[in-house]
């Protein structure tokens, strides 16, 4: 496990695990629709990162069939690696709250103008 904030590609990749296994194509489209499109990884990336998360326990192959006489992973989270998910979403939620807590404090009121003489309901 890590204790490090995730980079972005690898938050994806093992939020797009957590409702269910999927294989390498499954997870480069659900990362793309989960992050609208900003995120695209490619094959190197994405079975780099799997294979360092396999290393790290955060990841498992659930299965494995050919398909087109060529092999097909599929990979879910482990009991780690929702661990470590929930874990970012809670850093990134108190992250966020003092974001807009700060935002809250430094935004500027409405401006006040001062009375006019004679301009009054």
């Amino acid at each position: 496990m890590t204790e490090r904030p995730l980079q972005e590609p690898t938050l994806l990749l093992i939020t797009a695990l957590a409702d269910a296994p999927r294989h390498g194509y499954a997870l480069i489209q659900e990362v793309a629709a989960i992050s609208g499109g900003r995120v695209r990884l490619r094959a190197g990336t994405l079975y780099g990162a799997l294979d360092r998360l396999l290393g790290q326990g955060i990841v498992k192959v659930e299965r494995e069939e050919v398909v087109d006489s060529r092999l097909r992973r599929t990979y879910a989270l482990t009991d780690a690696g929702y661990e470590v998910l929930a874990a970012e979403a809670d850093r990134l939620r108190t992250t966020a709250r003092e974001a807009e807590r700060r935002i809250g404090l430094g935004r500027p009121g409405p401006t006040l103008r001062p009375a006019q003489d004679g301009a009054g309901a």
